[in-house]
């Protein structure tokens, strides 16, 4: 298969964690790079041997020998760079969040359908073997009619900054738009929707909170205005439910891992369990994900294209697989997350509809 030509806008943290992948999968081969960090540029592209930089990410789009562009900057920017590498005629591969609001993620979304480019998001959660192997026996119907799913993210005390690590930029709204439920909770969010096979959102509610004590200087120099904990509850089509909680801060010592049920079975993500009736009597069964995990791969088509987001992104360029619903699952993500924001301020149950109408757009200006 032939490689494929890509160009990284963004080389920062993220950019880093991205390119680092892209170093270990032949069929990748990174042609330019683009960052208004003249200096930090000249390092990343020695560190990957990247041949062809830029201070301005639209020199980049006019390459035409770049077939897709990973964008990796903060979620204000990744509608309008989207948007703009999709009407060039790439292809894009963007890190999560999609966007800093729905609106923004709804234009990324229909401008690739309009320009019939493929569109992905980073959702590393849906390549772990827990959601794989939570698939397949969905797929195989071992859960019956799914009706329920509960999402949850844990962390004691990693708020980006505040609490030690990162920039500033990850708790302020302006640049960041959320905190918790944008930062760690859309790849459980988005887990459970795609395992829930992709229902129809209809009412949300939801609370969020900034409670836990923080270093004051931190505080004052971060202007940090985001939530540290989110909670939702999301109603469905055809009676579904999902509930959430997703923590970048919290005493406690622990949530239970994300979870979904159906009227045979249920299923608990970490540590992986399968729960259902035999003979009237409850049973609780574990497995080997690693041994399984090993073996499906070996026996598979195109094993490598469902070990890591990048190689599945990759796989899909070539043509080799369909590419994962990934960029609709995090929208729907998207609506959740500004569902529960919404709901916060009214004090009330929110339609999907409602959020629509009310998502504004939080994308930078270019």
């Amino acid at each position: 298969m032939e490689r494929v030509r890509l160009g990284i806008v963004g080389v920062g943290q993220i950019g880093k964690a991205h390119l680092q992948t892209y170093a270990k999968i032949p069929a990748a081969e990174m042609v330019a790079a683009a960052d208004v960090d003249a200096a930090e540029l000249r390092k990343v592209a020695d560190q990957f041997n990247i041949p062809h930089t830029y201070s301005d990410f639209r020199e980049l789009l006019k390459r035409e020998d770049i077939q897709a562009v990973d964008v990796c900057l903060h979620n204000n920017l990744h509608s309008p760079v989207t948007v703009a590498a999709l009407r060039a005629g790439k292809h894009v591969y963007c890190e999560k969040p999609m966007a800093g609001s729905y609106v923004d993620a709804k234009a990324m979304f229909d401008t690739a359908q309009e320009c019939k480019k493929k569109l992905s998001v980073q959702l590393a959660t849906l390549f772990s073997k827990e959601t794989k192997a939570a698939k397949h026996l969905i797929d195989a119907g071992k859960l019956g009619r799914v009706y329920h799913a509960r999402s949850t993210g844990f962390r004691r005390r990693g708020r980006p900054y505040v609490d030690g690590y990162g920039t500033a930029s990850f708790v302020k709204k302006e640049i960041a738009a959320g905190g918790a439920l944008y930062d760690m909770g859309v790849y459980h969010i988005a887990q459970m929707l795609y395992l829930l096979g992709q229902q129809r959102i209809e009412r949300i509610s939801g609370k969020v909170y900034q409670e836990t004590d923080m270093d004051p200087g931190r505080r004052q120099s971060s202007g940090y205005n985001v939530e540290e904990l989110g909670l939702g509850l999301v109603r469905m089509a055809g009676g579904v439910t999902l509930d959430l909680i997703e923590s970048w801060a919290i005493h406690l010592d622990g949530f239970e891992g994300s979870s979904i049920v159906g009227s045979k079975g249920g299923i608990r993500l970490r540590p992986f369990g399968f729960y259902c009736t035999e003979s009237d009597i409850e049973m609780n069964g574990s497995f080997d994900l690693d041994s399984w995990d090993w073996r499906w791969g070996q026996l598979r088509e195109n094993r490598d294209a469902y070990q890591s987001p990048q190689q599945h992104w990759i796989a899909a360029l070539q043509g080799r697989v369909d590419l994962l619903p990934t960029a609709e699952l995090a929208l729907h993500t998207m609506l959740i997350s500004e569902g529960i924001y919404l709901s916060d301020r009214l004090g009330r149950e929110v339609t999907a509809e409602e959020v629509l109408s009310s998502s504004k757009s939080s994308a930078a200006k270019l």
